[in-house]
């Protein structure tokens, strides 16, 4: 006659806590992922990002110097109109 063992539960928090240790030691030895791709060198040369950035400084000083010729012009004929 044969006999039928049954598993032990006596044993079961031992193994769960040996299970799960060997699951993170597993998991710590992943191997190192693949290096990524370099970066695109720049395109823009420095030259090209100092025109972009003074050209509209530059329209606003013409722009001002415009208003301020226009006001002193203005200025002029009012004082020619008032007679003084």
């Amino acid at each position: 006659m044969s006999r039928i063992v049954q598993p032990s539960t006596r044993n079961a928090p031992a193994c769960a806590t040996l299970l799960l240790g060997c699951t993170f030691a597993l998991a710590g030895c992943r191997p190192e992922p693949p290096p990524t791709e370099r970066p695109p060198e720049p395109q823009a040369q420095a030259a090209v990002l100092q025109d972009a950035i003074q050209a509209p400084q530059d329209k606003a000083r013409a722009t001002q110097a415009a208003a301020a010729d226009a006001a002193e012009r203005q200025a002029s004929a009012i004082e020619d109109a008032s007679g003084g």
